[in-house]
């Protein structure tokens, strides 16, 4: 078995006329000699002022790019459209990379609330009680954005989800069985994603980041972890421990979190190489399930992992996306007693095509063999 984890790849080759680097810029100035018709994504441009003083910008927008005045009355003068940065935001709107633990985890050190993603949070709340349209907007062009560089970023990749509840705690048989399948996952190929909270979620994104290392990094690791086994009372200390673990093993697999701050109480799990996150949850979650091309395993949850299932069964009983995608339930006491989806499910899926493309297996060492034999 290859040890080597499918790394998401960033996709410019569609995107030839959006430049997202200072490297890009340079790039294209050298190369063609003009701007024209480009979008050029939150790049500072301040010690690039000659360069926008002398090359064509007709028909270019800049979204989010620190000039010199000089500069930026020069280029709207020449036909571009300039959305200037701004300022006072915990965040980047225009940004054209998906976030990493650690753009979200600067200065951890101080405590969680002094983070970018507490204070992103804190912003969001605000913002949200008191109805500013300027606010919404910003959060729509934010999403937007992070949209565009998830979908760069997956382009090729064969995606399997992760569906599971937040409240599976470190230290549990269940987490660890939940890193397990990450980890086989990632190991046969496939680019995991998951909701990139904590829990099972979480757990999925630490087997992917293990997949690269002997089987005897995951077992440290969650050893490690169990010392803060829920992300209350303290997210300080729960997501310390996760950066113990990646101060320790600094090579880790690449997998994908899709968070939300809709629910901010949930933080961002350190363990997704890329995280995508949003504010309008309903975005989030149609965006997860419709990125897992190759299918979806769903652990135990409650009212959140409800709502996904059949989320993604909609389509599929529509046929919407095209071809069905797989569907694998694990835990037949789950999701036949406690809360019984699966009957609704598959009275849903007989006789359709998706009836094909959905299962139920007890245990979670059973997913990975599910989804290769529905077709993942």
């Amino acid at each position: 078995m290859d040890p080597t984890p499918a790394q998401p790849q960033s996709h410019h080759a569609s995107h030839d006329r959006e430049i997202e680097s200072l490297a890009e810029f340079d790039e294209v100035v050298s190369a063609r000699g003009t701007l024209a018709h480009y979008r050029v994504q939150a790049v500072d441009l301040t010690a690039r002022t000659d360069a926008l003083m002398s090359v064509d910008t007709t028909g270019s927008v800049f979204l989010g790019c620190p000039m010199d005045p000089e500069a930026a009355a020069r280029v709207r003068a020449a036909g571009a459209l300039v959305f200037p940065p701004i300022p006072g935001l915990p965040f980047d709107p225009y940004r054209a990379l998906v976030y990493s633990p650690d753009d979200l985890y600067t200065s951890l050190d101080e405590g969680y609330e002094a983070t970018p993603d507490a204070l992103a949070y804190a912003w969001f709340q605000q913002t949200k009680a008191d109805g500013d349209v300027f606010a919404s907007m910003l959060r729509a062009i934010h999403d937007d954005a992070v949209s565009d560089a998830v979908d760069e970023l997956l382009a090729g990749a064969r995606v399997v989800g992760v569906m599971g509840g937040h409240a599976m705690a470190r230290g549990t048989d269940a987490y660890a069985g939940a890193a397990r399948l990450g980890r086989e996952l990632t190991r046969a190929g496939f680019t995991v994603a998951t909701g990139g909270g904590p829990g099972a979620m979480e757990a999925a994104n630490l087997g992917a980041y293990a997949a690269p290392y002997g089987d005897r990094m995951l077992d440290e690791a969650l050893r490690v972890l169990a010392k803060a086994p829920s992300f209350t009372p303290s997210i300080t200390d729960w997501a310390r421990a996760a950066f113990e673990v990646r101060e320790r093993w600094p090579q880790g697999g690449a997998s994908v979190g899709i968070p939300t701050w809709f629910y901010g109480h949930e933080p961002p799990n350190a363990f997704a190489a890329h995280i995508a996150k949003y504010f309008a949850n309903a975005t989030r979650e149609d965006g997860l399930l419709a990125r897992s091309n190759a299918g979806v395993v769903f652990l135990p949850g409650a009212a959140g992992t409800v709502q996904e299932i059949f989320d993604n069964a909609t389509p599929n009983y529509y046929e919407s996306r095209g071809e069905p995608t797989p569907m694998v339930l694990v835990d037949r006491a789950h999701w036949t007693e406690r809360l019984p989806a699966w009957p609704l499910l598959t009275s849903l899926a007989a006789g359709r095509p998706m009836e094909r493309r959905v299962t139920l297996v007890d245990r979670i060492e059973e997913a990975p063999e599910a989804l290769k034999r529905l077709g993942g």
